[in-house]
């Protein structure tokens, strides 16, 4: 592989939202689906006894919030991805801000019940302000929650960004069987989940146009779901990535982490839309992705937790080139190498 294929197949992106809205959890269903775990945990559920493997600090196991950014890596359908798991609890969020540099596009999530929240405002607006991309998962759908064209009206009046869904929940009131997907006019219906999110969901493919879909579905299901479909088409927006690269649009998908109901359509659509990494501004030139040269810049120093090792983790965004272990650089600040 060339060395600007292997530029072009990296996604880096955070997760952000209010706390409690499932952050940790898609990311442990996002290593799961890719890959790189066998068996999910989960932050709060006794029925697993299995902590995911981002919140690696004790007091995380405890409290089941993330209080520290985590990276996370894994290969999946010939894209490096790299997920920047960060603490939603405003008393940790100096660590998103400063994670957020780093990051190429971030992933929004929203409870279906709730909606958007405060701190989902505040981060919202940071995306926005560095030119960040931002795409919409809306989580818990396996509770009842508000109706997806409520939620899409409410991320247009309080993030001022319209929604574009890339794919809709098939059901009614809060009890959906499946996910509609728009591009390809194809419906996942999804087994019951029976291992408590542990292990990968079982799903089947269906046309939305099969009659032997409508009998497995419904007459009123199914009826539902052609009446949304068609006020979409007719009265919603249509994918432009110009427009969700400048922050005026945000694709949107519809899931359940902790059930991995819609992780894996929403993981595959992303990493095909989602844009690798781009220039960068330094202090005296634009830095170009493409480039051999190795720059990077330090977004996060944490001290170490072993406390017979008073070590420190430098977490370093790689901006041109290959970092090569015992390589020497300089470094810009104090003009050492």
């Amino acid at each position: 592989m060339t060395f600007l294929e292997e530029v072009k197949r990296r996604r880096t992106f955070a997760i952000i939202s209010h706390p409690d809205a499932g952050k940790t959890t898609l990311t442990e269903k996002l290593l799961l689906y890719g890959g790189a775990i066998h068996l999910a945990g989960s932050v709060k559920s006794r029925k697993t006894q299995k902590y995911a493997v981002s919140d690696w600090m004790e007091i995380e196991k405890q409290r089941g919030i993330s209080v520290t950014s985590s990276v996370l890596q894994f290969d999946y359908d010939g894209c490096r991805v790299n997920i920047l798991d960060t603490p939603g609890h405003q008393d940790f969020s100096e660590d998103t801000y400063r994670t957020l540099m780093a990051a190429d596009s971030a992933v929004m999530l929203i409870d279906v019940a709730k909606g958007v929240e405060a701190q989902t405002k505040k981060l919202f607006a940071v995306c926005k302000e560095r030119g960040i991309p931002i795409f919409t998962f809306v989580n818990k759908i396996d509770h009842y929650g508000r109706n997806p064209f409520d939620l899409m009206e409410e991320i247009e009046n309080s993030l001022g960004i319209r929604a574009v869904p890339m794919n809709w929940p098939v059901g009614i009131n809060g009890e959906y069987q499946g996910i509609y997907d728009r591009a390809t006019h194809t419906v996942d219906l999804f087994a019951k989940d029976e291992t408590h999110g542990q292990k990968k969901l079982a799903s089947t493919k269906e046309s939305v146009d099969d009659p032997a879909f409508r009998e497995l579905l419904g007459e009123e299901v199914h009826q539902s779901l052609i009446d949304d479909i068609e006020l979409l088409d007719i009265a919603g927006d249509a994918f432009d990535f110009d427009r969700v690269r400048a922050g005026e649009l945000t694709p949107m998908f519809f899931g359940s982490a902790m059930t991995n109901f819609g992780v894996k359509p929403f993981l595959e659509k992303f990493l095909e839309l989602a844009p690798a990494p781009a220039d960068r501004k330094a202090l005296e030139e634009t830095v170009s992705a493409s480039s051999e040269d190795f720059s990077a810049f330090v977004f996060k120093i944490q001290a170490t937790m072993n406390p017979n090792h008073h070590a420190r983790i430098v977490f370093m965004r790689i901006c041109s080139g290959k970092f090569e272990k015992g390589m020497s650089v300089l470094h810009r600040q104090s003009g050492k190498h």
